[in-house]
Protein backbone atom coordinates (compact mmCIF):
# COMPACT_ATOMS: atom_id res chain seq x y z
CA UNK A 1 0.00 0.00 0.00
CA UNK A 2 2.70 2.38 -1.09
CA UNK A 3 0.16 5.21 -1.88
CA UNK A 4 -0.91 5.49 1.50
CA UNK A 5 2.08 5.33 3.33
CA UNK A 6 3.69 8.04 0.43
CA UNK A 7 1.00 10.21 1.53
CA UNK A 8 1.37 9.92 5.55
CA UNK A 9 4.81 10.17 4.97
CA UNK A 10 4.66 13.38 2.85
CA UNK A 11 3.04 15.16 5.85
CA UNK A 12 6.17 13.57 8.52
CA UNK A 13 8.21 16.42 7.50
CA UNK A 14 5.21 19.31 8.83
CA UNK A 15 4.00 17.15 11.57
CA UNK A 16 7.81 16.90 12.79
CA UNK A 17 8.77 20.48 12.30
CA UNK A 18 5.29 21.18 15.05
CA UNK A 19 6.36 18.77 17.34
CA UNK A 20 9.94 19.64 17.59
CA UNK A 21 9.30 23.64 17.27
CA UNK A 22 6.27 24.23 19.40
CA UNK A 23 4.42 27.53 19.38
CA UNK A 24 6.32 29.37 22.41
CA UNK A 25 2.65 29.33 24.20
CA UNK A 26 1.60 26.49 25.32
CA UNK A 27 -1.71 24.94 26.89
CA UNK A 28 0.78 23.24 29.49
CA UNK A 29 2.26 26.26 30.80
CA UNK A 30 -0.10 28.58 31.69
CA UNK A 31 2.09 30.76 33.07
CA UNK A 32 4.31 30.98 30.59
CA UNK A 33 1.46 31.32 27.36
CA UNK A 34 0.71 34.32 29.45
CA UNK A 35 4.33 35.86 30.41
CA UNK A 36 4.53 38.82 27.99
CA UNK A 37 1.00 39.80 29.09
CA UNK A 38 1.90 39.07 32.64
CA UNK A 39 5.24 41.07 32.91
CA UNK A 40 3.36 44.01 31.09
CA UNK A 41 0.76 44.40 33.76
CA UNK A 42 3.42 43.98 36.36
CA UNK A 43 5.60 46.49 35.06
CA UNK A 44 2.31 48.78 34.86
CA UNK A 45 1.82 47.93 38.94
CA UNK A 46 5.40 48.62 39.31
CA UNK A 47 4.92 51.96 37.66
CA UNK A 48 1.57 53.19 39.57
CA UNK A 49 2.72 51.70 43.53
CA UNK A 50 2.04 53.80 45.84
CA UNK A 51 5.36 54.22 47.10
CA UNK A 52 6.74 54.96 43.36
CA UNK A 53 3.69 57.40 42.53
CA UNK A 54 6.59 60.19 42.35
CA UNK A 55 8.94 58.52 40.09
CA UNK A 56 5.62 56.76 37.36
CA UNK A 57 4.65 60.85 37.68
CA UNK A 58 7.75 61.68 36.25
CA UNK A 59 7.81 58.99 33.57
CA UNK A 60 4.12 59.41 32.67
CA UNK A 61 3.77 62.73 32.99
CA UNK A 62 0.78 61.61 34.81
CA UNK A 63 -1.59 63.64 37.39
CA UNK A 64 -1.82 61.58 41.28
CA UNK A 65 -5.67 61.04 40.43
CA UNK A 66 -5.08 58.91 37.63
CA UNK A 67 -1.93 57.23 38.58
CA UNK A 68 -4.23 55.91 41.97
CA UNK A 69 -7.13 55.05 39.11
CA UNK A 70 -4.50 52.79 37.18
CA UNK A 71 -2.93 51.17 40.29
CA UNK A 72 -6.81 49.47 41.00
CA UNK A 73 -6.79 47.97 37.45
CA UNK A 74 -6.25 44.31 36.97
CA UNK A 75 -6.55 41.83 34.02
CA UNK A 76 -7.59 38.36 32.90
CA UNK A 77 -5.53 35.97 30.33
CA UNK A 78 -6.13 32.63 29.38
CA UNK A 79 -5.33 30.18 26.79
CA UNK A 80 -7.46 28.37 24.76
CA UNK A 81 -7.03 24.11 24.68
CA UNK A 82 -9.24 21.13 23.67
CA UNK A 83 -9.94 18.03 26.19
CA UNK A 84 -6.69 16.53 24.06
CA UNK A 85 -4.68 20.33 25.67
CA UNK A 86 -4.04 20.87 22.06
CA UNK A 87 -4.19 24.94 21.37
CA UNK A 88 -7.20 25.77 19.59
CA UNK A 89 -6.47 29.19 17.80
CA UNK A 90 -9.02 31.85 16.41
CA UNK A 91 -11.49 31.13 19.18
CA UNK A 92 -13.59 34.14 20.16
CA UNK A 93 -13.42 34.92 24.01
CA UNK A 94 -16.36 37.34 24.78
CA UNK A 95 -16.07 39.03 28.54
CA UNK A 96 -18.82 40.55 30.45
CA UNK A 97 -19.36 42.01 34.04
CA UNK A 98 -22.15 43.51 35.78
CA UNK A 99 -22.89 46.24 33.48
CA UNK A 100 -23.16 46.15 29.80
CA UNK A 101 -20.30 48.62 29.29
CA UNK A 102 -17.76 46.03 30.93
CA UNK A 103 -18.67 43.84 27.59
CA UNK A 104 -15.30 43.06 25.53
CA UNK A 105 -14.32 40.95 23.03
CA UNK A 106 -11.91 39.07 21.37
CA UNK A 107 -9.96 36.61 19.49
CA UNK A 108 -7.41 33.83 20.59
CA UNK A 109 -4.27 34.17 18.98
CA UNK A 110 -2.11 31.19 16.79
CA UNK A 111 -1.44 29.94 20.24
CA UNK A 112 -4.12 30.13 21.76
CA UNK A 113 -3.76 32.68 24.17
CA UNK A 114 -5.95 35.41 24.86
CA UNK A 115 -5.92 38.98 27.29
CA UNK A 116 -8.06 41.28 28.82
CA UNK A 117 -6.61 44.19 30.52
CA UNK A 118 -7.32 47.81 32.15
CA UNK A 119 -10.24 45.83 33.85
CA UNK A 120 -11.90 47.83 36.78
CA UNK A 121 -10.53 46.20 40.45
CA UNK A 122 -13.13 45.04 42.68
CA UNK A 123 -15.42 44.00 40.06
CA UNK A 124 -17.06 40.42 38.93
CA UNK A 125 -16.86 38.85 35.22
CA UNK A 126 -17.54 35.52 33.31
CA UNK A 127 -15.73 34.47 30.48
CA UNK A 128 -17.26 33.10 27.95
CA UNK A 129 -14.88 31.18 24.68
CA UNK A 130 -16.98 29.83 21.38
CA UNK A 131 -15.68 28.37 17.58
CA UNK A 132 -17.75 26.37 15.42
CA UNK A 133 -17.45 22.66 15.63
CA UNK A 134 -16.71 23.06 19.44
CA UNK A 135 -19.45 23.33 22.37
CA UNK A 136 -19.11 27.06 23.97
CA UNK A 137 -16.93 27.11 27.48
CA UNK A 138 -18.19 29.69 30.07
CA UNK A 139 -16.68 30.34 33.30
CA UNK A 140 -17.77 30.93 36.88
CA UNK A 141 -17.98 34.51 37.81
CA UNK A 142 -14.55 35.89 38.35
CA UNK A 143 -13.71 38.33 41.06
CA UNK A 144 -10.57 40.75 40.26
CA UNK A 145 -9.29 42.47 42.92
CA UNK A 146 -7.15 45.64 42.53
CA UNK A 147 -4.48 45.11 40.66
CA UNK A 148 -4.81 41.82 40.22
CA UNK A 149 -4.21 39.94 37.30
CA UNK A 150 -6.16 36.67 36.64
CA UNK A 151 -5.11 33.54 34.54
CA UNK A 152 -7.48 30.97 33.57
CA UNK A 153 -5.65 27.84 33.01
CA UNK A 154 -8.85 25.27 32.52
CA UNK A 155 -10.00 26.45 29.32
CA UNK A 156 -11.02 23.08 27.65
CA UNK A 157 -13.17 22.78 24.91
CA UNK A 158 -15.10 19.85 23.74
CA UNK A 159 -15.65 18.82 20.18
CA UNK A 160 -19.54 19.23 18.69
CA UNK A 161 -21.02 16.49 17.17
CA UNK A 162 -22.59 14.37 20.02
CA UNK A 163 -20.61 12.06 22.51
CA UNK A 164 -17.28 11.00 22.37
CA UNK A 165 -17.64 7.38 22.87
CA UNK A 166 -20.18 5.38 20.34
CA UNK A 167 -22.17 1.98 21.27
CA UNK A 168 -22.65 -0.13 18.50
CA UNK A 169 -25.24 -2.33 18.79
CA UNK A 170 -25.58 -5.15 16.32
CA UNK A 171 -23.76 -8.29 14.10
CA UNK A 172 -19.85 -8.18 14.29
CA UNK A 173 -20.42 -7.30 10.41
CA UNK A 174 -22.50 -3.92 11.10
CA UNK A 175 -19.86 -3.23 13.42
CA UNK A 176 -16.95 -3.66 11.36
CA UNK A 177 -19.04 -1.40 8.27
CA UNK A 178 -19.58 1.32 11.04
CA UNK A 179 -15.90 1.56 12.03
CA UNK A 180 -14.87 1.54 8.41
CA UNK A 181 -17.16 4.24 7.69
CA UNK A 182 -15.71 6.45 10.70
CA UNK A 183 -12.06 5.45 9.66
CA UNK A 184 -12.69 7.24 6.15
CA UNK A 185 -13.31 10.30 8.21
CA UNK A 186 -10.07 10.40 9.09
CA UNK A 187 -7.72 12.61 7.87
CA UNK A 188 -4.27 14.38 8.86
CA UNK A 189 -4.36 17.78 8.85
CA UNK A 190 -8.44 17.62 7.89
CA UNK A 191 -7.34 16.27 4.44
CA UNK A 192 -4.65 13.79 3.97
CA UNK A 193 -6.26 10.06 3.97
CA UNK A 194 -5.99 8.09 6.97
CA UNK A 195 -7.85 5.52 6.71
CA UNK A 196 -5.82 2.82 7.28
CA UNK A 197 -5.10 3.27 11.19
CA UNK A 198 -7.54 2.36 14.22
CA UNK A 199 -7.30 4.57 17.67
CA UNK A 200 -9.74 2.10 19.38
CA UNK A 201 -7.63 -1.53 18.87
CA UNK A 202 -8.87 -2.69 21.49
CA UNK A 203 -12.73 -2.73 20.68
CA UNK A 204 -12.03 -3.11 16.70
CA UNK A 205 -13.63 -6.27 14.94
CA UNK A 206 -12.14 -8.50 11.90
CA UNK A 207 -12.94 -6.97 8.48
CA UNK A 208 -15.28 -8.78 5.66
CA UNK A 209 -13.73 -9.45 2.27
CA UNK A 210 -15.97 -6.72 1.00
CA UNK A 211 -15.04 -3.93 3.64
CA UNK A 212 -10.78 -4.97 2.77
CA UNK A 213 -11.90 -4.85 -0.73
CA UNK A 214 -13.82 -1.14 -0.02
CA UNK A 215 -11.01 0.30 1.98
CA UNK A 216 -8.30 -0.09 -0.56
CA UNK A 217 -10.42 1.32 -3.22
CA UNK A 218 -11.32 4.26 -1.57
CA UNK A 219 -7.73 5.18 -0.46
CA UNK A 220 -6.31 4.23 -4.55
CA UNK A 221 -9.28 6.54 -5.53
CA UNK A 222 -9.72 9.61 -3.11
CA UNK A 223 -8.72 13.09 -4.80
CA UNK A 224 -5.73 13.66 -2.12
CA UNK A 225 -3.89 10.38 -3.67
CA UNK A 226 -4.21 10.97 -7.05
CA UNK A 227 -2.99 14.62 -6.45
CA UNK A 228 0.13 12.87 -4.68
CA UNK A 229 0.57 10.79 -7.82
CA UNK A 230 0.49 13.29 -9.73
CA UNK A 231 2.81 15.26 -7.60
CA UNK A 232 5.31 12.57 -7.37
CA UNK A 233 5.30 11.99 -11.05
CA UNK A 234 6.71 15.61 -11.23
CA UNK A 235 9.76 14.68 -9.05
CA UNK A 236 10.66 11.46 -11.02
CA UNK A 237 10.21 13.89 -14.18
CA UNK A 238 12.65 16.72 -12.54
CA UNK A 239 14.84 13.77 -11.30
CA UNK A 240 14.89 11.64 -14.70
CA UNK A 241 14.07 8.79 -13.20
CA UNK A 242 12.63 5.81 -14.54
CA UNK A 243 14.26 5.91 -17.85
CA UNK A 244 11.93 7.13 -19.67
CA UNK A 245 11.58 10.11 -21.93
CA UNK A 246 11.44 13.46 -21.26
CA UNK A 247 8.41 15.76 -22.13
CA UNK A 248 4.59 15.08 -22.12
CA UNK A 249 5.34 11.65 -23.00
CA UNK A 250 8.12 10.76 -20.68
CA UNK A 251 5.65 12.75 -18.06
CA UNK A 252 2.67 10.47 -18.69
CA UNK A 253 4.78 7.10 -18.80
CA UNK A 254 5.59 8.10 -15.13
CA UNK A 255 2.50 9.10 -14.27
CA UNK A 256 0.87 5.72 -15.22
CA UNK A 257 3.51 3.70 -13.76
CA UNK A 258 3.40 5.38 -10.64
CA UNK A 259 -0.43 5.03 -10.31
CA UNK A 260 0.17 1.03 -11.56
CA UNK A 261 2.58 0.44 -8.45
CA UNK A 262 0.24 2.34 -6.01
CA UNK A 263 -2.80 0.34 -7.06
CA UNK A 264 -0.64 -3.08 -7.09
CA UNK A 265 0.19 -2.43 -4.04
CA UNK A 266 -2.92 -1.17 -2.11
CA UNK A 267 -5.22 -3.56 -3.46
CA UNK A 268 -2.66 -6.59 -3.53
CA UNK A 269 -1.41 -5.68 0.12
CA UNK A 270 -5.04 -4.52 1.40
CA UNK A 271 -7.31 -6.88 0.12
CA UNK A 272 -6.47 -9.50 -2.11
CA UNK A 273 -3.77 -11.02 0.42
CA UNK A 274 -5.60 -9.95 3.50
CA UNK A 275 -8.34 -11.50 1.90
CA UNK A 276 -6.93 -14.91 1.14
CA UNK A 277 -4.96 -15.38 3.93
CA UNK A 278 -7.55 -13.81 6.83
CA UNK A 279 -5.32 -11.16 8.47
CA UNK A 280 -6.36 -7.10 8.85
CA UNK A 281 -4.05 -4.60 6.89
CA UNK A 282 -4.50 -2.20 9.61
CA UNK A 283 -2.39 -0.50 11.67
CA UNK A 284 -3.58 -0.95 15.60
CA UNK A 285 -2.59 2.46 17.26
CA UNK A 286 -0.62 1.70 20.91
CA UNK A 287 -1.24 4.87 22.63
CA UNK A 288 -0.20 3.72 26.14
CA UNK A 289 2.96 2.21 27.79
CA UNK A 290 6.23 3.28 27.69
CA UNK A 291 8.05 5.19 24.69
CA UNK A 292 10.14 2.28 24.35
CA UNK A 293 7.33 -0.26 24.02
CA UNK A 294 4.96 2.14 21.61
CA UNK A 295 8.41 2.04 19.57
CA UNK A 296 8.70 -1.14 18.84
CA UNK A 297 4.80 -1.95 18.14
CA UNK A 298 5.73 0.51 15.24
CA UNK A 299 8.20 -1.05 13.60
CA UNK A 300 7.17 -4.43 14.27
CA UNK A 301 4.07 -3.77 12.64
CA UNK A 302 5.35 -4.34 8.93
CA UNK A 303 6.09 -7.76 10.26
CA UNK A 304 3.84 -8.66 12.53
CA UNK A 305 -0.09 -8.16 11.95
CA UNK A 306 -3.11 -9.19 14.21
CA UNK A 307 -5.22 -11.82 12.21
CA UNK A 308 -8.61 -11.91 11.69
CA UNK A 309 -8.90 -14.17 14.67
CA UNK A 310 -7.32 -11.63 16.74
CA UNK A 311 -4.14 -13.41 17.29
CA UNK A 312 -0.71 -11.75 15.97
CA UNK A 313 0.79 -13.19 13.48
CA UNK A 314 3.71 -13.01 11.17
CA UNK A 315 2.29 -10.00 8.23
CA UNK A 316 2.77 -12.06 5.25
CA UNK A 317 0.06 -9.64 3.29
CA UNK A 318 2.00 -6.37 3.77
CA UNK A 319 5.59 -7.77 3.03
CA UNK A 320 3.82 -10.06 0.01
CA UNK A 321 1.97 -6.60 -1.34
CA UNK A 322 5.36 -4.98 -1.64
CA UNK A 323 6.90 -7.69 -3.17
CA UNK A 324 4.09 -8.54 -5.57
CA UNK A 325 3.57 -4.71 -6.61
CA UNK A 326 7.79 -4.12 -7.12
CA UNK A 327 7.92 -7.56 -9.39
CA UNK A 328 4.80 -6.40 -10.82
CA UNK A 329 6.95 -3.23 -11.96
CA UNK A 330 9.12 -5.34 -14.30
CA UNK A 331 6.46 -5.44 -17.04
CA UNK A 332 6.58 -1.86 -17.94
CA UNK A 333 9.61 -0.18 -16.48
CA UNK A 334 12.19 0.22 -19.05
CA UNK A 335 14.56 -2.41 -19.27
CA UNK A 336 17.29 -0.42 -17.59
CA UNK A 337 14.93 -0.13 -14.64
CA UNK A 338 14.25 -4.02 -14.35
CA UNK A 339 16.16 -7.01 -12.72
CA UNK A 340 15.92 -8.93 -9.40
CA UNK A 341 18.10 -6.33 -7.61
CA UNK A 342 15.66 -3.76 -8.74
CA UNK A 343 13.00 -5.68 -7.11
CA UNK A 344 14.60 -6.13 -3.97
CA UNK A 345 15.69 -2.66 -3.83
CA UNK A 346 11.82 -1.30 -4.47
CA UNK A 347 10.77 -3.89 -1.33
CA UNK A 348 13.29 -2.70 0.92
CA UNK A 349 12.83 0.73 0.37
CA UNK A 350 8.73 0.23 0.72
CA UNK A 351 9.38 -1.48 3.73
CA UNK A 352 11.43 1.33 5.52
CA UNK A 353 9.03 3.68 4.24
CA UNK A 354 6.16 1.74 6.19
CA UNK A 355 8.42 1.63 9.37
CA UNK A 356 8.68 5.50 9.37
CA UNK A 357 5.27 5.70 8.50
CA UNK A 358 4.19 3.40 11.30
CA UNK A 359 6.59 5.31 14.00
CA UNK A 360 4.63 8.79 13.04
CA UNK A 361 1.29 7.37 13.10
CA UNK A 362 2.09 6.12 16.72
CA UNK A 363 3.88 9.26 17.95
CA UNK A 364 2.59 12.41 15.86
CA UNK A 365 -0.53 11.70 13.66
CA UNK A 366 -3.08 11.23 15.91
CA UNK A 367 -2.75 14.67 17.21
CA UNK A 368 -3.23 15.70 13.42
CA UNK A 369 -5.86 13.83 12.89
CA UNK A 370 -9.10 15.92 14.18
CA UNK A 371 -11.63 13.34 13.96
CA UNK A 372 -9.51 10.59 16.09
CA UNK A 373 -9.97 12.64 18.99
CA UNK A 374 -13.68 11.87 19.22
CA UNK A 375 -14.34 8.26 17.97
CA UNK A 376 -13.84 5.79 19.77
CA UNK A 377 -16.04 2.26 19.46
CA UNK A 378 -17.71 0.48 22.84
CA UNK A 379 -19.28 -2.73 21.38
CA UNK A 380 -22.18 -4.18 23.10
CA UNK A 381 -22.35 -7.06 25.59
Amino acid sequence: MKLHFNCLIAVLAAGFILSVHPPQISAQQPSEVLGTAATSADSRSRQIAPGEAGSAQKISNQDPQQLAQESDLGGISGTVTDLDGDVVPGASVDLDGLIPADHRETVANESGAFHFDSLQGNAIYRVRVSLKGFVSWSSAEIAVAPGQYVILSDIALKIDGGPTSVTVYGSTEQIAVEQVRIAEQQRIFGFMPNFYVVYDAGNAVPLTTRLKYKLALRVSIDPVSVIAIASMAGIKQAADTPDYVQGAKGYGQRLGAIAADNFSDIMIGGAVLPSLLRQDPRYFYQGTGTARSRFRHALSSPFICRGDDGRRQPNYSTLGGDLASSAISNAYYPRSNRGAGLILGNFAIGTVERMASDIAQEFLFRKLTPSAKVRSYTRAP
